[in-house]
């Protein structure tokens, strides 16, 4: 998709000018019916952020199109991020990094080591990523500063990602997915949806979906479904997040208009959280088991939790009268085919391998 044809920069060319992007989506993901039982026909629609990019689907690209835009620009040659073990952020950030010629640094913190995160973690050895264990979110705040300031002494001009991808910067890519969102309603793809229910994270695509909708004048409601117990973003938060975003935007092009936004703007559940971050729930896997049924690929972290509360919702007929929509963030390409190698986890660093027995489930 060329700058000319991004959704947000249409509605807003001058921003084009402004907003380094480097293309990693090649059109809009598609929308489907989602036809889960018990939910009445035409209730449930999935948006296929799966299919996002050909490299590495999901919601991580468009967000790193802009953060990885940015530091290309800067002439930088290492991206710096961070995450639980099997971080797929981590993950996109190498991926996508390494087909324009950046290197990666992941700063890896405690998970349950689930068969998901060993593979995940075996897939960013195999894609050249620099692991570094750092056992909890303190412990990683120091390994990237020292990390960053040994770069920067080398000149690699680092570019620190943050978790995620979520920051006024990369939130701008949800803004824009609204947008396209709303050109899939004009053209009739599906009806404006009531509820667009999306799992949190980090919270950027939450607080750039909630911004976007705005911009693009439509109504629909984003329910956020918390799956991290690690820095939990708040509504607060998520609000503060937004307003980053719309200042970002209006420096770049003052004609779009301004809003305000507060913690009520951001409904959260907390429902499916369970043990905690990357904690697999009954729910969660009884949700990915369903979707895999009907061809769609989700896993237990994220979008399983956020399905299992559409299916908690249809469950105690607490769907809606409007459509609901489910945001897939999850990645759906086959990234181990294209892997450069074949890596076992002897392959992994050591204090990798020691993270992963500390963490077995």
């Amino acid at each position: 998709m060329a700058d000319a044809g991004l959704p947000l920069f249409r509605a807003h060319p001058i921003l084009a000018r402004h907003l380094p992007r480097q293309p990693f989506l090649e059109s809009a993901t598609p929308v489907e019916p989602l036809p889960l039982a018990g939910a009445a026909p035409g209730a449930l629609y999935v948006k296929r952020d799966d299919r996002s990019c050909p490299l590495y689907g999901g919601n991580k690209p468009r967000k790193l199109e802009f953060v990885i835009g940015r530091a290309l620009a800067r002439g930088s040659r290492l991206l710096v991020t961070t995450g639980g073990l099997g971080t797929n952020h981590g993950l996109a950030t190498t991926i996508l990094g390494r087909s324009v010629g950046l290197r990666t640094a992941l700063v890896l913190v405690d998970q349950p080591a689930t068969e998901t995160v060993r593979e995940t973690l075996r897939l960013q050895c195999a894609y050249g990523a620099e692991q570094i264990a750092a056992r909890n979110v303190a412990g990683a705040a120091a390994v990237v500063a020292a990390l960053l300031a040994r770069a920067t002494l080398r000149g690699d001009r680092p570019t620190l990602v943050p978790t995620g991808g979520s920051s006024a910067l990369g939130d701008v890519g949800f803004v824009s997915a609204a947008f396209e969102l709303a050109e899939q309603i004009r053209a009739g793809a599906l009806p404006e949806p009531q509820t667009i229910v999306v799992p949190i994270g980090s919270g950027g695509s939450v607080a750039g979906l909630v911004l976007g909708l705005r911009l693009a004048g439509l109504e629909s409601r984003v329910l956020g479904v918390l799956v991290t117990d690690i820095l939990p973003p708040s509504p607060a938060r998520l609000a503060r997040a937004a307003r980053a975003t719309l200042a970002l935007l209006r420096g770049a092009d003052p004609s779009i208009p301004a809003a305000r936004f507060g913690a009520r703007d951001f409904p959260v559940v907390r429902d499916q959280l369970g043990a905690g971050y990357g904690a697999p729930t009954p729910a969660a896997l009884e949700a990915v088991r369903e979707a895999a049924s009907l061809g769609i690929r989700l896993e237990t972290t994220y979008t399983g939790k956020a399905l299992a509360e559409i299916r908690a919702r249809i469950d105690r007929g607490a769907l809606g009268a409007g459509p609901t929509l489910f945001w897939n963030t999850y990645n759906g390409i086959d990234v181990a085919k294209a892997a450069p190698g074949n890596i076992g986890e002897t392959a992994l660093p050591a204090a990798i391998r020691r993270a992963l027995s500390r963490c077995t489930v």
